[in-house]
């Protein structure tokens, strides 16, 4: 008789930041068997010739399936999502559209300006007046876009998926990016973040960054690391 290899597991690169935290809760939300790879971005783990032979952009998350690899956390949501056929909206254009719709706006726009607002705010050097400005009026827009939609409807499509968690992965570090009094106008995607941060799902991803060790300091290692293109001012 043939012999069957079991399926290896999905490897997740993983560092416990806003997109490779709502991959890690689709995982947990499925029940898909996975196993954590520490992608540690303040050391440098993702600027590996290794790791850059799966995600070229060097940045986490990054999935390997078998012989598949796919970087960048929608497209990993939307490879887990039509793989498993869990968490999507009706098959129909009309609801597939939503879908991608509110996905990209998270995707381009929440977190490219998020990154932004948090980089400026708290590690770019002065004069950032108006980069601050900027970012954070781009930030604060798109989430009261969030914030009107869930003001209608409990989720951001009819039902609890993919769009949500991509949501979740972002509104815990809204503090840090928008300020502590920041759920006084987003009251909406505060009690979305709550809802699903009780789900068994979110608190193991949660418990993930205490199952790991993961640098927790910013010194001037973590800020090449993280920001290897300001090596140039220092060059110039």
């Amino acid at each position: 008789m043939p012999f069957n290899k079991e399926p290896e597991l999905i490897q997740l690169y993983y560092h416990p930041s806003p997109n490779p935290v709502k991959v890690a809760l689709y995982l947990e939300e499925t029940h898909t068997p996975y196993e954590i790879v520490v992608t540690d971005t303040r050391k440098g783990d993702q600027h590996t010739p290794e790791f850059r032979a799966i995600n070229p952009n060097g940045k986490t998350p990054a999935l390997v399936d078998g012989d598949i690899k796919v970087f960048d956390s929608t497209a990993i949501m939307l490879y887990l999502s039509e793989k498993t056929g869990q968490f999507l909206p009706a098959a129909t254009p009309k609801a597939r559209a939503e879908m991608h719709s509110w996905l990209m706006l998270v995707a381009t726009g929440i977190g490219p300006y998020c990154g932004q607002a948090v980089h400026f705010k708290h590690f770019a050097p002065e004069p950032k007046e108006y980069a601050v400005n900027r970012y954070d009026f781009e930030a604060w827009r798109h989430w009261l876009l969030v914030e009107e939609r869930l003001s209608r409807q409990p989720y951001m499509l009819e039902d609890y998926g993919i769009v949500d968690m991509s949501v979740w992965g972002w509104a815990r570090v809204i503090p840090r990016v928008l300020g502590d009094n920041a759920w006084e106008k987003l009251p909406n995607v505060k009690r979305l973040l709550d809802e699903i941060s009780a789900r068994p799902a979110a608190q193991n991803v949660e418990a993930i960054g205490k199952r790991f060790t993961f640098k927790s300091v910013v010194d001037e290692e973590s800020l090449r690391n993280l920001f290897p293109r300001n090596e140039r001012l220092k060059k110039s």
